[in-house]
């Protein structure tokens, strides 16, 4: 997750927070994590998971080379974070612009080296593409809670042979929607918003239902991709479209 995947709205249906916390917007959370503040992703079912933000902070992770390598041509790293990945691109020679919601994140990946852009994938963009390869890493295929429909607003944006880079869930995981919230230490937390998990396993329907397929799958060091590339468009297949559940499955009961 970075702050691509932490939108000011709240999910609907979210209960009432008690005694005014649940308030504040994901963004403002995530940014804090940044800074050193511990925070914890909680899911509606009450599962909470550190977010990982030396993860986000670091300058490389294990794993990272197998998707810089892939990366062919100017790449679109989508919900980039302090820019850890589209800053290796630019060591690489490669072009790459990262994009965040968060003003902090986005600082840093310039901080760093990256041409890095302040707004959400789904604003339009300026006319750098099409691009050859978009990036969803540390689990940014869950960005609005529904990947068919990031995935196919992406699928606009490429090359009539890009690729979208995915970091996916292990095997045996499946395709989840979730309600989630990012909490401080101290209990203060944000609104809720809508998220979404895949397995390496399920990517495939929503890749086709995005207009895309999976032409690659790997792991290594214990973190799972998938690389999807760009089918033609049809008239009967619509450019970028809303849905309510990814892969017709109802939201996670678990995590």
């Amino acid at each position: 997750m970075s702050a691509g995947a932490v939108p000011d709205e709240q999910a609907p249906q979210a209960p009432a927070a008690p005694h005014g916390i649940g308030r504040l917007r994901p963004v403002d959370v995530y940014e804090a994590s940044l800074d050193g503040t511990p925070v914890l992703l909680r899911t509606h079912q009450g599962h909470a998971h550190p977010l990982p933000a030396e993860t986000y902070l670091a300058e490389h992770v294990p794993g990272d080379s197998s998707l810089l390598t892939r990366c062919t041509g100017g790449t679109l790293d989508v919900g980039c974070g302090p820019g850890r990945l589209a800053a290796a691109l630019t060591r690489r020679g490669v072009r790459s612009l990262g994009i965040d919601i968060s003003l902090r994140a986005v600082a840093l990946a310039r901080a760093a080296g990256a041409d890095a852009l302040h707004g959400s994938i789904f604003d339009p963009l300026p006319q750098v593409g099409p691009w050859s390869t978009a990036l969803l890493a540390d689990g940014n295929l869950g960005i609005g809670g529904e990947p068919v429909t990031l995935l196919a607003r992406l699928r606009t944006l490429l090359t009539s042979h890009g690729q979208v880079l995915v970091e996916l869930d292990p095997p045996g995981s499946g395709a989840h929607q979730l309600t989630v919230r990012l909490e401080h230490a101290d209990g203060a937390a944000s609104v809720w918003f809508p998220w979404a998990r895949v397995g390496v396993e399920a990517i495939d329907e929503v890749a086709v239902q995005a207009g895309l397929s999976v032409v690659e799958r790997w792991s290594e060091a214990g973190r799972w991709f998938a690389a999807l590339g760009a089918r033609p468009l049809t008239a009967a297949q619509p450019r970028s479209r809303s849905c309510s559940s990814p892969l017709g499955v109802a939201p996670a009961t678990t995590t």
